[in-house]
């Protein structure tokens, strides 16, 4: 029940991580109902906003999962609730069951064919080589000889980076992309993708730090009204092209300017977040990575003042929506464990020094990606859950 005494129309998160405890904390807040259906060892199910959880059961994929949920035996309980996707595997029920879904829950404004071509990497550059924003050059292949024929042309190092990411995590232990050095890795590494089933294509390197990468969050509904426009960038993030561990908030008027641009020039609606880098070869940004989705930034802007999951409910239920024309600036998510892990992977490269990582943390405003003073315990869990991960490999 609200915090007025109004009962409200539940939500169904469907998999993610950081990004779901993140939402279920924003609505949980504000007095709905949150069921989450996700991995059984993330903590989300601890968090004293949680109304209810169906964790992931060994031997069944998240597909049959969800659908039993929503479209089988959990129909009658649950139908009419609003459902939030946090995890590509929730995208692809959604795209699937697509129809069905919506004649008895209520999604986002996301069209079907658009979120199937942000899933797909390839297609998602493509739509914004159309729309003229800036992008790595990429080379499509799908045979070892289209690999071949291409070798000689590319610079290197470059990237073998798959059509769909969730599905390369899945194969290779979480990697993103495989980075080959010269023409004998790439060779190596484009026959270990087709070996796997795996789609790909070969990506232009753009070089820098982690500092040339920033983010656009937005949402368009069917009219291309905005409901929010949200701008961040990265410090640091893990070894290996792995997560972000480091984030700043802070207004980029370019970055906003190319994301808007990249998602009006097909008439986008729904929620997506845009990700740029920008090339230190000649200033220009680039699209590294577009989510139709809820990612694992989710916090940094709710504890700026931009409630993205909260807006989306009210637009969704037909709730007023306070705008919000301007947030808080110089605000930091960090998670401890991550950054530690993009320290050390910096250093042994020797890219960073104790005292300076020491120093880059200096800052008094800062969100966190587990911790939270008002639901401590989902925190705890994952503390000792890790802690007990590190007794057995020692042991």
């Amino acid at each position: 029940m609200a915090k007025n005494g109004e009962n409200l129309t539940p939500v169904i998160i469907l998999g993610g991580l950081e990004n779901t405890l993140s939402m279920v904390r924003s609505l949980g807040s504000q007095g709905v109902p949150v069921i989450v259906a996700t991995v059984a060892e993330f903590p989300v199910y601890s968090s004293r906003y949680c109304t209810k959880g169906f964790p992931f059961v060994a031997g069944v994929s998240a597909r049959d999962h969800f659908r039993n949920l929503l479209l089988g035996e959990g129909l009658e309980e649950h139908k009419g609730s609003v459902v939030f996707l946090c995890s590509d595997d929730a995208i692809e029920f959604a795209i699937e069951f697509n129809d069905e879904l919506r004649e008895h829950y209520i999604l986002d404004v996301h069209q079907p064919d658009q979120q199937r071509a942000m899933l797909n990497k390839e297609l998602a550059l493509q739509l914004a080589k159309e729309a003229g924003v800036a992008i790595p050059e990429f080379w499509h292949v799908e045979t070892m000889e289209d690999v071949r024929d291409i070798v000689d042309d590319i610079e290197f190092p470059a990237a073998i980076k798959p059509h769909y990411s969730h599905l390369f995590q899945q194969k290779f232990d979480g990697l993103k992309l495989f980075l080959v050095e010269d023409r004998e890795e790439l060779l190596e590494k484009a026959q270990l993708a087709f070996d796997n089933g795996i789609e790909f294509m070969i990506n232009e390197y753009v070089p820098g730090p982690s500092t040339l990468l920033s983010s656009f969050y937005c949402h368009y509904d069917h009219d291309g009204n905005s409901l929010f426009e949200y701008t961040k960038s990265i410090i640091r993030r893990m070894p290996n092209f792995g997560g972000a561990s480091f984030h700043k908030s802070h207004w980029l008027p370019e970055t906003a300017a190319q994301g808007d641009r990249y998602f009006r020039s097909f008439g986008f609606t729904g929620h997506a977040v845009i990700e740029f880098k920008k090339d230190p070869r000649n200033g220009v940004l680039k699209v590294m990575e577009i989510n139709a989705r809820f990612v694992a930034g989710q916090p940094l802007p709710t504890g700026c003042g931009v409630d993205i999951a909260w807006m989306i409910y009210c637009f969704l239920t037909g709730r007023e929506v306070v705008k919000v024309v301007s947030y808080r600036e110089n605000v930091y998510l960090w998670s401890l464990r991550k950054d530690f892990l993009a320290f050390r992977g910096l250093r042994a490269k020797g890219e960073i020094t104790t005292l300076e990582w020491l120093k880059s943390l200096m800052h008094t405003r800062y969100v966190f990606q587990l911790f939270s003073l008002t639901d401590p315990v989902p925190n705890v869990v994952m503390s000792a859950n890790w802690f007990k991960a590190h007794l057995r490999r020692l042991f």
